[in-house]
């Protein structure tokens, strides 16, 4: 089964790329977002238990969204692999991950990094919240904040796959398709 984790901060092209992936691979997009609000929607013990905790401004602990996680491997056995997308975001839950993984006999082939500088991100950033219109991509403070608080808090989980010799860095500049085709060359390594 190939499992990657695509990772990278926010513009780095992460959306556009998985896409791609799940396309080539025929890849399940998991998304954590996307598995809370489909929990949610489902009315689950796991749903209800996050709709909870997200209606008091709390983060829903890790361990509910590795559970999560687990629904969805367990629901898709017969899937060629898995894209990891929004997570892990920090080295807690790259752990949790790999516990959850060893226990189906899985475990993540590589995790694919796109290396984008700050001032591309922000200017990336800025130009998608022109035309898409969300707020969090349209003001270069928040912009800012977010590049920051990913360096600090998220950029760490690529040593933990360094330290496994799963760490595949991509230069995230560049056209579309070259972008591709460089990462697939890294898929194709796995």
């Amino acid at each position: 089964m190939l499992n990657i984790v695509l990772f990278g901060p926010p513009g780095a092209g992460k959306g556009t790329q998985s896409q791609k992936l799940i396309d080539q691979y025929q890849l399940i997009h998991l998304s954590t977002g996307d598995l809370l609000r489909g929990e949610i929607a489902q009315g689950t013990a796991l749903g209800l238990e996050a709709k909870k905790l997200m209606d008091h401004g709390i983060l829903v602990p890790d361990e509910v969204v590795i559970g999560m996680i687990s629904n969805k491997l367990d629901a898709n056995k017969g899937a060629k692999g898995f894209i990891f997308d929004g997570f892990p975001r920090t080295v807690a839950q790259a752990e949790a991950l790999d516990q959850l993984l060893n226990s189906k006999n899985e475990a993540i082939s590589s995790m694919v990094a796109l290396e984008v500088n700050d001032d591309e991100l922000e200017h990336r950033l800025l130009l998608r919240g022109k035309e898409s219109g969300r707020p969090d991509d349209a003001n270069p403070e928040v912009i800012r904040k977010r590049i920051h608080e990913y360096n600090n808090k998220t950029a760490p989980v690529a040593h933990f796959y360094q330290n496994q010799n799963k760490f595949k860095s991509i230069n995230g500049i560049g056209s579309v398709d070259d972008i591709f085709q460089a990462i697939c060359k890294v898929i194709d390594l796995c």
